[in-house]
Formats: C-alpha cells, sequence, structure tokens
C-alpha cells in the first residue's frame, strides 16, 4: 500500500539562503546609501525653493532609510531562526514608516491645497526627481525578486517601500515640471494625496503581515538531500507575491513514487 505524507512547498536550501541573506544586507546597504544622498539633497533644495513637495520627498527617503534599517537589523544576525524572529518587529517598524509618510504626506499637500505657498523652480529637484524615477524601480525589482525567493515578508515590504518612492518621484517630476512651466501650484499636492493612500494601503499590509509568504521549512528525503529550490515559500489566501509559485492549498500528490513511500502489499507499516 501506499502512505501519503503531507506535502507542500519546498524552500531555498541552507546555502542558498545564505547567499540570498547576504544578497539582502547589500541592497539594504545600497538603499540607506543612496536615500541619505537624495534626502539631503532634496531637502536642501526643497528649502531653497519654498518647495513643499521637494522637503516631503527628502523626508520620504528618511522613511525609507527607516524601513531598510529595519531589514538591515533583521539580516544582520546569521542565524536563521533569529532572523525569522526578527520578522514581525520589522514589518511593524515598516508599516509604521509607512503610515508616517502617508501622516506628513497629507498634511502637507492639505497645506498647499489651501494656499500654503507656491515654489520656485528647482532645477537640482527636477534632476533629483529624474534620477530616482530611472534607478528606484530597478532596485525595487531586486529587493521583491530577492525577498520572494528568500520568503521574507519584510524584504518585500522594504521593496514596497523603494516602489513607493519610484511613484513620488514621478509625482515629484511631473509637479515640478508643470509648475515650472504652467504655474499649476495644485497638481503636485493633488497627486501627492493618491501616494498617501497607496503608502496607507502598503502600511496596512505590511502591519498584517501580508507583504510576502512565509519561508516553508527544507524538505527533507529519507537520504537527507535538500530538494530543488522554490521560487517562493508556502503561499495562504489572498497571498498574491507568490504568483510565480503554488498555493498551498493547491499542491498535489506527486504522481510518482517517492522515495520510502510506497512498500509491498503485506510489507511491515
Amino acid at each position: 500500500m501506499t502512505v501519503s505524507t503531507p506535502a507542500h512547498s519546498p524552500g531555498p536550501s541552507v546555502g542558498r539562503r545564505a547567499v540570498l541573506a547576504r544578497r539582502v544586507r547589500w541592497l539594504v546597504a545600497a538603499t540607506i546609501t543612496y536615500n541619505v544622498v537624495e534626502a539631503v539633497v532634496a531637502i536642501g533644495a526643497g528649502a531653497l525653493a519654498s518647495s513643499g513637495a521637494l522637503v516631503a520627498f527628502g523626508l520620504d527617503s528618511v522613511v525609507e532609510v527607516a524601513s531598510a534599517a529595519a531589514v538591515a537589523w533583521q539580516f544582520s544576525a546569521r542565524d536563521p531562526e533569529v532572523i525569522e524572529r526578527r520578522e514581525q518587529r520589522a514589518l511593524r517598524i515598516i508599516a509604521v514608516s509607512f503610515f508616517a509618510l502617508a501622516a506628513y504626506v497629507t498634511a502637507d499637500s492639505i497645506r498647499a491645497l489651501l494656499g500654503g505657498g507656491h515654489a520656485e523652480h528647482s532645477t537640482p529637484g527636477l534632476v533629483l526627481a529624474a534620477l530616482s524615477l530611472a534607478i528606484m524601480p530597478g532596485l525595487s525589482y531586486a529587493q521583491r525578486r530577492t525577498g520572494r525567493e528568500l520568503g521574507s515578508a519584510s524584504a518585500v515590504a522594504d521593496s514596497e517601500q523603494t516602489l513607493l518612492c519610484t511613484y513620488l518621484s514621478a509625482v515629484l517630476l511631473a509637479g515640478l515640471a508643470v509648475n515650472s512651466l504652467f504655474g499649476w501650484a495644485w497638481a503636485d499636492p493633488l497627486a501627492a494625496l493618491v501616494i498617501a493612500a497607496a503608502a496607507v494601503k502598503e502600511g496596512r499590509d505590511a502591519w498584517r503581515g501580508d507583504a510576502c509568504c512565509p519561508a516553508p521549512p527544507l524538505a527533507v528525503s529519507n537520504s537527507q538531500a535538500e530538494t530543488p529550490i522554490a521560487p517562493c515559500g508556502t503561499c495562504g489566501p489572498g497571498c498574491s507575491c507568490c504568483a510565480t509559485g503554488t498555493p498551498a492549498h493547491a499542491v498535489a500528490e506527486p504522481s510518482g513514487p517517492r522515495p520510502g513511500a510506497g512498500r509491498a502489499a503485506g510489507s511491515p507499516q
């Protein structure tokens, strides 16, 4: 008779997890370095041009540094079990960062819409927004891909923070350009309110831990050989990050025999 055993999606091998953890640390270091420079330039240029949008963009960079620092703290541990234990706290820090960003952008946008000042033309601001729009999508993709394969919700949540910076860069670039060309001061704060709403959603998802699926345990055969690497963790209902993976409830029992799973009739069980 054939003995059925619970099936689940295998995760990365121990060696692969170590490689992915190192990659996360490098990506976090790159994110922090770029955002520190971005914050200094944006806040400085915003103060000179009386641009609330530029100052808000610089403060968003500060929030991104906090988010990346939370992930850096999590992955500073070498023990995979310690990394997993730090996951929830890192997610909470990222969520609070999203909420803080949304609150500030909303308040600043309302102030601008109510006539809180008119920004001047800012060439450094336009250049910075264009650079960020070119750099951030690639960085976010690398973070998200690594986080998904590793099964780290905090790494994926940090990639969403970086992706949000891409949207803010587009909004900032459009707002500064429209303001410089046509004097439409209302365009930037109105679009920023949409970004603030997106930040609230991302913060809520990070707080709930919905940014990605948890990493599954290693599946090991009777010979202690590690299974092939899966693209993501075991997915649960509503988990969208593992679109390329297989949901836990949809995993089918393999059709072929497994080592030690099938025994001849009459053999001892």
